[in-house]
């Protein structure tokens, strides 16, 4: 790790942390504040794949559909209109809504082929927004002068790493650069977790083998084809198994930096707590290596 102990975090003039683990678990609302309190430079990862990465995907996906009202049709012919997302830290709708559900079309259902295109587009936006991190630390020290920097990872960087490689490309250049620190959730956090999405599903990234086998097991279980599959209700039951299957994967992410429990960044109401907890996650790893 770049910090060996907790006092060689507590002491750096340039502290870089890297936060991951499921959505919902804090990573994005410790960024805000470490940004908006303490002035760290704040890389949103999902922020760069949906601008950097897929925002020619997502601008052309509003024209296609922009193309099929005469009107509009019009306006964008004769370059009289400008269509683009407006993505935010806070608002990943457009990425989301680009990414899509597979299933019925009549119920905003993307056909599977269609939708393992896109999942792939995440997937290669994912990897190279997250190698682009080293590139930001010495742009935002350089240009702007930042000396703190934390990397807000998307859910799915799980899914787009091998922890159990020692060389994996991206792990090896991140834990190179940043600290990694999984937040780690419970079983109850879990289940409030799906709770939560199944008020409000939206798309998510999985590795192909996974996503494969769960269309399979949907379709034979709940008797539905590919056009008759009801989009909404296959993501939130795919989304339960894949908190099961991420799990493990983030377990063993955890082997390359360190780990801080849901509970504990709860209780994190400061850059100077959320810096007594680095400390502590630190030394409580070097004290079992």
């Amino acid at each position: 790790m770049i910090y060996p102990t907790g006092r060689h975090y507590r002491t750096s003039a340039s502290k870089r942390v890297l936060l991951f683990g499921m959505s919902g678990l804090g990573k994005t609302h410790l960024s805000n504040m470490l940004r908006d309190d303490a002035g760290w430079f704040h890389y949103s990862v999902d922020y760069r794949i949906g601008t950097r990465y897929m925002g020619e995907y997502i601008a052309d996906n509003f024209k296609r559909e922009a193309m099929r009202v005469p009107l509009l049709r019009e306006l964008l012919m004769t370059d009289s209109v400008y269509i683009a997302s407006n993505i935010t830290f806070d608002n990943l709708a457009p990425l989301s809504t680009y990414l899509g559900r597979p299933g019925d079309p009549a119920k905003g259902g993307l056909p599977f082929g269609e939708y393992m295109k896109r999942q792939d587009q995440h997937r290669q936006a994912e990897i190279a927004a997250m190698l682009d991190a080293k590139r930001f630390i010495d742009r935002a020290s350089d240009l702007y002068g930042y000396a703190n920097f934390v990397c807000d990872t998307s859910g799915s960087i799980c899914e787009v790493v091998d922890p159990d490689n020692p060389d994996d490309p991206v792990l090896t250049c991140l834990a190179e650069q940043l600290l990694m620190v999984w937040i780690k959730g419970s079983d109850a956090h879990t289940a409030e977790l799906v709770r939560r999405f199944d008020r409000a599903p939206k798309p998510m990234y999985y590795q192909p083998d996974f996503l494969h086998a769960m269309w399979q097991d949907y379709r034979s279980t709940h008797s539905v084809t590919d056009e008759t599959c009801d989009p909404d209700h296959f993501v939130r039951w795919t989304y339960a198994r894949a908190l099961a299957h991420r799990q493990p994967r983030y377990g063993a992410m955890a082997r390359w930096g360190v780990t801080v429990t849901a509970e504990e960044v709860a209780r994190v109401t400061s850059p100077a707590v959320f810096d007594d907890l680095m400390v502590q996650a630190i030394d409580r790893k070097a004290a079992t290596d």
